[in-house]
């Protein structure tokens, strides 16, 4: 309760004067930080919160998935499973078991993540464990390669790759993602590959190129590390330099590859994917959106939602409860930042469902999208929008919380002040907006489909 009543104590009744044009009572939120900048390129925000004896530090890379090598991908990702097994000063296994008994929780508390466009690692313990947090981030920013051998990159490739069996190639439509994503950008694109990383490239991964990747990227100057929550700032920046300081700089950054991609496809896309996992039928349908970084993202997130964010929505009310063609629907944007985003639909049938039927239904729907967005409509989504902003502050760090805001809004916008503004952006979305960008992007030409039949297994053969 302490933590939510914290939160709320940030939220003001006034709104901003772009907030006020559309609802008067629409909250304005700020988060309250001080930045500071080490001689080795390492940008290091503070923000400070009382309200509990906790504390959240987190290092965020600016490297993700768009940022690997053609015929190199997955090291982004493998390296998400490298940096928990020890550097030079903490042996294999120790970052779980350490951070652990000081309090934090594996999974919640204690994490890493890779997306496209950054890659993160956090903990939250105790505020007296603050230096443990930091002096185990910076032992394996600095010394992680002094103790990668052949037979832990083997071993972490293996576990990548079960990963990618057990999510991808095992999984009923698991090879959605991978699909969506060859289809709507071009060849060479820094979008166009998945996350995971394919078997091949994982195989040919030497240990000499992963040790190249983590030295260009995962060095001070190309990071940002936040500490948040209930700490001393004079103490928690001793600690910094402590730690972090004797890290020397990376070389400079490789530029990311340029492949501009139009707004638009340039045609339809289809794939009937007989697959042998799905107990029902499955169809997705994506389309080529503004970036969320541009000035366009607010608008393109607010779309999904309030065409199919929840089972308030047109799509849900029409497909699910009144004509009863699907069991669910949704809708949902990655949030990319690089050239394009994408808008994705999802519908699921019954398992006896007629999956061209199926995606018929879901098609005519988004062609009737222009008339059903309407002011009421827009204002739900809003509210919605701004509940899973501020609900996500109410943790110091983890997935969404305070510290994993203000790096990913440094890390995109090198400005982690952005953070203040989402909920005014959200705010200043208008219908005429809405509509513009269905009639631009939510067309043929800007469309992959793909429709996800169950396939009957082979028999296989053996004694009964």
């Amino acid at each position: 309760m302490l933590r939510k009543l914290a939160c709320a104590a940030l939220l003001t009744a006034a709104a901003s004067p772009m907030a006020a044009q559309s609802n008067p009572k629409a909250p304005s939120i700020r988060i309250d930080f001080t930045q500071e900048k080490l001689p080795n390129g390492l940008t290091v925000i503070y923000s400070l919160d009382r309200s509990t004896p906790v504390v959240a530090v987190e290092v965020m890379y600016n490297v993700g998935s768009k940022n690997e090598q053609v015929g190199r991908t997955g090291f982004a990702h493998l390296f998400e499973h490298v940096m928990f097994k020890g550097s030079r000063n903490v042996a294999d296994g120790q970052h779980w078991s350490l951070l652990e008994k000081a309090g934090g929780r594996a999974g919640s508390d204690i994490n890493g993540t890779t997306w496209t466009d950054r890659t993160n690692y956090f903990e939250q313990v105790p505020s007296n464990y603050l230096e443990l947090a930091l002096w185990l981030e910076s032992d394996r920013m600095g010394t992680l390669t002094e103790t990668l051998t052949k037979e832990k990159l083997d071993n972490q490739r293996e576990v990548v790759k079960n990963e990618r069996r057990q999510s991808i190639d095992n999984q009923p439509y698991g090879s959605w993602f991978e699909k969506m994503f060859w289809y709507s950008f071009p060849e060479n694109h820094p979008y166009r590959h998945a996350v995971i990383g394919s078997m091949d490239d994982l195989n040919a991964a030497s240990v000499d190129d992963v040790i190249s990747f983590f030295k260009t990227y995962y060095a001070p100057n190309n990071a940002v590390l936040v500490i948040a929550g209930d700490f001393d700032p004079a103490e928690a920046k001793a600690l910094v330099r402590k730690h972090f300081g004797d890290i020397p700089r990376g070389p400079a950054v490789p530029a990311l590859r340029n492949v501009p991609v139009p707004k638009v496809i340039g045609k339809a896309e289809r794939e009937v994917i007989q697959d042998p996992n799905a107990p029902a039928p499955v169809v997705y349908i994506g389309y080529r959106v503004p970036t969320a970084r541009g000035v366009d993202g607010a608008a393109v997130s607010l779309l999904g939602t309030a065409l199919a964010g929840d089972r308030a929505t047109p799509f849900y009310k029409d497909l699910v409860r009144e004509k009863q063609t699907a069991v669910s629907v949704s809708a949902f944007n990655f949030g990319l930042i690089d050239g394009a985003d994408l808008l994705i639909f999802q519908i699921r049938g019954k398992a006896s469902s007629n999956p061209d039927s199926l995606e018929a239904a879901l098609l005519s729907e988004i062609d009737k999208a222009s008339s059903m967005i309407t002011n009421d409509l827009l204002e739900q989504a809003k509210a919605s929008s701004r509940f899973a902003f501020i609900n996500g502050l109410q943790t110091t760090g983890g997935f969404g919380g305070r510290a994993d805001a203000l790096a990913e809004n440094y890390t995109y916008y090198g400005d982690a002040n952005e953070v203040n503004s989402i909920l005014s952006n959200i705010n200043a979305v208008t219908v005429a907006k809405l509509k513009s960008l269905i009639a631009e992007r939510l067309v043929p030409t800007n469309r992959v489909s793909l429709v996800y039949v169950p396939a009957k297994k082979a028999a296989t053969t053996g004694d009964k």
